[in-house]
This record gives C-alpha cells, structure tokens and sequence, in this order.
C-alpha cells in the first residue's frame, strides 16, 4: 500500500519510527493504519471505465516489414501524443522466461519477512527490497546482487531477472526504433541513445487489503523515466488518468503494457506524453507485476533531435539535463506528478541563473 504525499511528510516530520510493512499481518486486519488512508478526493472509485488502449503487433516490425512498420508508428503515435500508452505483442519475448519471473515472485514475496529483509534496500540505494524490489539491470549485476544478500541458493533466482532484465533491454531498444519512426527522425536516432543504457526492474506486490477504498497499491504519478515496460498477472489494478477521470487498463498475459516516461517526453520535445497513473487494490487476491524502467546512460544529455525543434513553431520547451539530475529531483525535491518536467525545469534554471 502506498502512503499519501502529506501524510509521508508528517511522518518524518515527527521522527517516528518507520512502520514496518508486513503484508502477511496488514492483508488481514479490517482496520488500516491511518498512514496508508488517502485523502477522499484521491480515493479509489468503482467502476472506472476501461481505457481503450491500441494493441500495436511487433512482429512485423522487428521482422523489418515495411507495411507493418509504417502501421505500427502511425498507430503508436496516435497513442502517444494522446495518453503515452500502448500494448505490444508478439515482442519476441520468451513466454517461458515471463512465466518464471512470475514464479519466482511468488516465492520472494511468500518468504517471511525477517527473510526478505536480507536484501533490504539502504538509504541513498536504488537496489534492494523495499516498498519495491529494485534492481539496476547491467551485466549480471542482477544475479551477483542477490547471491550477495539472500545466498548462493538464489543463483537461479537471480539468473531469471538477469535474463529478464536482458530481454526487456533488447524489447525496450526495439520499442524506441518504433517511437523514433512515429516521430519522423528515423530508426536509428533512439535506438543509438539507448543501446548502452542503465535501466531499472522492479517486482511489484500488492497484497490483498481489507479496505481497498480507502488506500492505493501505488499513489498517483508519472513515471521519472524514458520508457516502462510492465507485465500484469490476472488481476487488474493498474489505472490511468485520462480526460480527466481515472480509467482501467484489463490485464493481458500475452500483451506487454508501454508507456512513455518523462524523460523521453522531453526528447520528444513534449510531442508524447508522460500520462498521470496509479495501482489499486483489492481486498481478495495479490496483485504482481514485473516492471523495467528504461533509462538513459547517466552522462547522457536528454535533448531532442534537431528535427523535433523549430525556433518558430516548435521551440525548445525543456533545458539539457541528464537522468540522474532528474532522478535526483523526484528523489529529494518532488514527487513525481504531472508537472514534475515543468518544476523540474524551472529548478534548473534557477539553480544556472
């Protein structure tokens, strides 16, 4: 479950001890703790109506047909200058390695908890088991990093996101030779951007509450980074604000979901759009998903290609940044919304001037 914004702030505020989230006892009690209760207006509704998301085939695109490829830019530019979501199948990705990373979630998020906090993330860390288990995917930094927390009896644990994490790498490169196209800069331009990329895999796990209306699995927010590539189980919970009401993205085990994050908004110079979306909860059954955040390498400078940039009818919106200066101000500064490249923007030019 995820806290408010104000009610994180108060809590640190009061210099508390953290509340130790432990979903085998919380999945249970009737009565939440009120850290985890949202604001009535930021509530969970019923009923949302389900977002028409395109279904984009990458088969004949990453084949190199040319008809598919000019099918699929078209329909995912549509969706990004709308929303930034899109579905693809056919993506190359072995069904096999999707259903063991699965497998394996259940039993990390079954262990107990004392089990789990081996591999407890520290602060100022972005690897580690927290209210997320977050990995930085390059070379097998995956697997060294687990055999190093939880044991060698955890090699072929870490062997599956390793791989994982190296599939959703090549998908992701794929993927931005499809935005690139869509953009009218050609294949080749993102793609060479991210090639050497330093990218994030997260396992999310929302256990079952008993006042699903009362909390979120994940607040609100835009996602910091370029591109996010995320594998639902059966249960539904993932929503996406859209024309100014939340809607429901269903569940679709042979589909992957794709959205645009802020950083490659602004290498598209605000052409796509980073869309403002939430995890909900239910209060009968877990919900898992495996997440990989794709991110640029960290001395890379965000900008977009000349061909995005007109001085007259399409100027420069966002400074040069790289992603950690990003990451950092969603770390430290703000939370991570719909204005966050705004603010973010403003921060840097005051910091320069």
């Amino acid at each position: 479950m995820a806290q408010p914004p104000s009610l994180k702030t108060e809590h640190k505020q009061d210099d508390q001890k953290p509340l130790v989230f432990d979903a085998s006892v919380l999945r249970y009690q009737t009565e939440i703790p009120e850290q985890f209760i949202w604001p009535d207006e930021e509530k969970p509704c019923a009923n949302t109506p389900e977002l028409q998301v395109p279904l984009i085939d990458l088969g004949g695109f990453l084949s190199g047909n040319k008809q598919a490829a000019m099918k699929a830019s078209t329909i995912v530019g549509e969706a990004c200058q709308k929303h930034g979501f899109f579905l693809v199948v056919n993506h190359g990705v072995d069904n096999q390695l999707i259903a063991d990373a699965h497998r394996y979630m259940d039993d990390f998020f079954g262990l107990p908890l004392s089990e789990k906090q081996r591999a407890q993330r520290l602060a100022g860390e972005h690897c580690g088991y927290a209210s997320s288990f977050t990995d930085k995917s390059s070379s097998s930094i995956v697997q060294d990093y687990l055999c190093s927390k939880m044991g060698e009896e955890f090699k072929e644990f870490g062997r599956v996101y390793q791989d994982y994490s190296e599939a959703m790498s090549t998908l992701s490169v794929g993927i931005m030779e499809l935005l690139g196209l869509s953009l009218g800069v050609g294949r080749a331009y993102f793609k060479e951007f991210f090639e050497d990329n330093d990218s994030i895999m997260r396992l999310n796990y929302y256990p079952p509450c008993q006042k699903p209306d009362q909390t979120l699995g994940t607040g609100p927010h835009c996602d910091p980074t370029s591109l996010t590539i995320l594998h639902q189980d059966q249960v539904g919970g993932l929503e996406v604000f859209v024309d100014d009401k939340w809607h429901s993205i269903s569940p679709n085990l042979n589909a992957f979901v794709v959205n645009i994050g802020d950083t490659f908004m602004a290498l598209s110079n605000g052409r796509y759009k980073s869309c403002l979306h939430r995890a909900v909860v239910n209060s009968q059954t877990p919900r898992k998903s495996l997440a990989f955040f794709l991110c640029p390498r960290d001395d890379k400078v965000v900008k977009p290609p000349n061909g995005l940039v007109d001085d007259t009818s399409c100027p420069r919106i966002y400074p040069d940044f790289t992603w950690p200066m990003l990451l950092e101000f969603t770390q430290k500064h703000y939370r991570a919304d719909m204005k966050t490249l705004q603010v973010f923007s403003n921060w840097l030019q005051q910091k320069s001037s």
